[in-house]
């Protein structure tokens, strides 16, 4: 009764929020995309029975789709605080509905590995610059004192949506096959949910999602903005010791959640290759699903969490059960794994929302759309080193519980970093 009723006062807040609500119908669309394309990039590429995939080409894969955009993220993330965020979130989407297009056509004409990268490498960009635009302009449509629920609630519903938009992809799959043609058409598939995101864009009034000009905003050309991105961003987390914690402990979690997406993906294909086009895109599938449930729970328990600990105790709190939870997935049994799976994706999830709220409540709104690319760095980066380094000692197999046990010890420097750092700055928020 008292979560039915406590349910019931989320959502009336949620709904007595308009342009809380826009933004959030908005954010469904866009990442039910990226997860319907992430998904069948990963089925029309790592999966697919026309085309090959070593260790070194998955972590290759992911180096190419993330690194170049982890790389110049921080320098695009000065017009998140330059330009109109509107402006930029209706160019952008824009920009993601031709490349989705364009990669179908890839995809259908059968072009090399990395050829379709590439056009997926750009596509990923906008993408990304999508979602850090929607997290910087969240405070402009939620009052401050519910900046931390509602961004739970946000990050809940655009998990969920990428799980979906991942998961839908194995119908057409079915339908169409798992060779060249039928990713193509999974694909085209994308420009649906991206053209949706589009429209809803074009809802907000313009100015209405920021950024501020406040005594903290970069003036100068344009050139010079950008030129300095990375170095303002920087900056700024290193004189707000509670970005700077979470971002060391982030780091951590993504570097073994590398790890152990690669050994997921050797192990799935060192399977019998007559079944692996479809029972192991179904495992690794599943695997993913199974750490999108964790991080979907971590959305409800993070705020209450929080209100409890404070960020601080909470973070260092989820970053030690992490460290002794990934000591369970050394067995490297799957069933084991997916278990791992959930629990890392919870208490990973509880370290990235600390962060959130660290960038939305701690960070003025001038360098906000800076610092959240930042973040996206941080995110991406650690997770394709971790994944290059292991692609070069992992087995032909995938079975290396060395492996797998580097992760606790990589939780324990992020838990180090974070407890150090994090001890300057202390709020209770």
């Amino acid at each position: 009764m008292v979560d039915s009723r406590a349910s019931g006062s989320l959502w009336r807040s949620v709904r007595s929020l308009p342009e809380f609500w826009r933004l959030l119908e908005l954010r469904t669309a866009s990442q039910f995309g990226d997860g319907l394309f992430q998904a069948g990039l990963a089925g029309g590429l790592l999966f697919n029975p026309e085309r090959a995939a070593s260790p070194w080409a998955v972590a290759g894969a992911f180096a190419v789709l993330f690194l170049p955009y982890s790389i110049v993220g921080p320098f695009a993330g000065a017009l998140l605080d330059r330009w109109d965020r509107r402006t930029v979130l209706v160019a952008a989407n824009l920009a993601r509905l031709v490349l989705v297009i364009s990669v179908a056509g890839l995809l259908a004409v059968g072009a090399g590995d990395m050829t379709v990268l590439c056009g997926a490498l750009i596509l990923n960009g906008f993408s990304r610059f999508v979602t850090s635009g929607l997290s910087a302009a969240l405070p402009h449509v939620v009052p401050p004192e519910q900046v931390v629920t509602m961004n739970s609630v946000a990050t809940a519903t655009g998990a969920t949506a990428t799980f979906l938009g991942a998961n839908f992809m194995l119908l057409p799959r079915w339908l169409f096959g798992s060779g060249d043609t039928g990713a193509a058409t999974t694909m085209a598939l994308v420009a649906v949910p991206v053209a949706i995101a589009f429209l809803l864009s074009l809802r907000f009034p313009r100015h209405q999602l920021g950024p501020d000009d406040t005594a903290r905003a970069v003036h100068g050309s344009v050139l010079y903005a950008v030129a300095t991105g990375w170095l303002y961003g920087a900056r700024a987390v290193a004189a707000t010791p509670t970005v700077a914690a979470t971002l060391s402990g982030l780091a951590s979690h993504r570097m073994v959640f590398g790890i152990n997406t690669l050994l997921v993906l050797v192990i799935v294909r060192h399977t019998d290759t007559a079944r692996v086009a479809v029972a192991g895109l179904g495992t690794a599938v599943v695997f993913v699903a199974a750490t999108g449930g964790g991080a979907f729970l971590a959305n409800i328990c993070t705020p209450m969490a929080i209100k409890r600990w404070g960020r601080y105790a909470t973070a260092n709190g989820a970053l030690a059960c992490a460290a002794l939870i990934q000591l369970a997935g050394a067995t490297l049994q799957l069933a084991v794994m997916l278990g791992c799976g959930f629990l890392l994706g919870l208490a990973g999830q509880m370290v990235k929302l600390c962060a959130d709220v660290a960038m939305q409540i701690d960070v003025d709104d001038a360098l906000r759309g800076h610092v959240f690319a930042v973040q996206d760095s941080v995110f991406w980066v650690s997770f394709i080193l971790a994944t290059t380094l292991a692609a070069g000692v992992i087995p032909a197999d995938g079975h290396s519980p060395a492996l797998a046990l580097s992760g606790s010890a990589i939780y324990l420097v992020g838990l180090a970093a974070h407890a150090i750092v994090g001890r300057r700055r202390q709020r209770g928020i």
